[in-house]
């Protein structure tokens, strides 16, 4: 029986999706703990940026940027560059 192309398209991304997951290499768990700590400090800081931007009450920008200071240390010392 023939096959539509549509069964073919999906076979082939799935195909193409299973190579693309043997080229990176096994993460460990500490090291995917410190991708996900990383990748959510770096949400955060976008956040109070963004929170920034917007504010104009002085006290509440201090605030924020003692946070985003607080923020930039942590990602430092998990290896984050600007």
């Amino acid at each position: 029986m023939a096959r539509g192309w549509e069964s073919k398209s999906v076979e082939a991304q799935i195909e193409s999706a299973n190579r693309r997951g043997e080229d990176r290499p096994r993460l460990t768990s500490e090291q995917l703990e410190e991708q996900r700590k990383r990748d959510s400090l770096l949400l955060h800081r976008t956040r109070v940026l963004s929170d920034l931007e917007k504010c104009s009450d002085e006290r509440y920008r201090k605030t924020l940027s003692d946070g985003l200071a607080f923020l930039e240390q942590q990602l430092v010392a998990l290896g984050w560059r600007r």
